[in-house]
């Protein structure tokens, strides 16, 4: 089974033509997408938009890009929205929650302490609820675990994973799963592919984050970078069974069999 475990379909890029994106991804064969939330200002399309999608999941969290517009009441609102979705099967965890340490008006002391706020307030919520978490890893692997090490697991997925392997073993002592998407189609992503290829296959998880990062045929060489979206999961996901010298249903199958492990309420989604 094919999934893209980390789409952002409600994003304006697809308001011009959201059904015919969801139309190509299951053509593609696509059996399942989980939309993360990035503010309390889209938790209701990313809800909406699960429901409406053939194994669609959503996940309610507030995104460190998100962070400086956040306020307090944002943290409460999301607690409200997550007990009150408990009970919706389309309702997986946290997410898209973390750190971001790689955008500069992000990396002020101040701002690096309040992203960690939000950050700790949001696991919080997750450890109390025994919810997993989508997280944001940009250039904050090392930080992230310090919070993760702290209290009681929550599993999930590090997505679009860019770390080292030692930082990857961490994450997966943790209880996650590592999210690979367009970023491995690339041949100049050396770390990535060898991660791709050294980790455990029960460690790896497929992902588009469309609209963004999208894979090495898309805009075409001198290009600028195009638009991504789930259907190119299927791709993504050839280039790395290749990468590992596996049989395509074979990746699928585990990578499938993984996400619902460290997403235990997906499974129920895409059935």
């Amino acid at each position: 089974m094919l999934l893209d475990t980390h789409c952002h379909l409600d994003a304006p890029e697809f308001d011009a033509d959201r059904q015919a994106v969801i139309q190509r991804a299951l053509e593609a064969g696509v059996a399942g997408i989980v939309i993360p939330a990035v503010e309390v200002a889209n938790f209701s399309a990313v809800r909406h938009w699960a429901h409406q999608v053939a194994g669609g999941a959503y996940a309610l969290g507030i995104h460190p890009l998100y962070v400086p517009r956040a306020t307090e009441h944002d943290l409460h609102q999301l607690e409200h929205a997550v007990v009150q979705a408990l009970d919706d099967p389309r309702f997986v965890g946290l997410g898209e929650i973390g750190l971001d340490f790689f955008v500069p008006e992000l990396c002020t002391d101040a701002m690096r302490a309040r992203q960690e706020h939000f950050y700790e307030r949001q696991l919080g919520i997750a450890r109390r609820y025994a919810l997993p978490v989508l997280l944001h890893v940009r250039k904050s692997h090392d930080r992230l675990l310090k919070y993760l090490r702290a209290g009681a697991r929550t599993g999930g997925i590090a997505h679009a994973f860019n770390g080292s392997f030692q930082q990857a073993r961490a994450f997966i002592e943790q209880g996650f799963a590592l999210g690979f998407g367009g970023t491995v189609t690339f041949e100049r992503s050396l770390q990535i592919r060898r991660l791709a290829v050294q980790l455990p296959l029960d460690a790896l998880v497929l992902e588009t984050d469309a609209p963004d990062i999208a894979p090495s045929w898309v805009g075409g060489p001198g290009m600028p970078p195009g638009r991504n979206e789930p259907a190119q999961v299927a791709a993504i996901a050839r280039v790395v069974a290749d990468l590992r010298g596996l049989a395509l249903p074979d990746l699928l199958a585990a990578t499938t069999r993984t996400a619902c492990t460290v997403l235990p309420r997906l499974a129920a989604c895409i059935r």
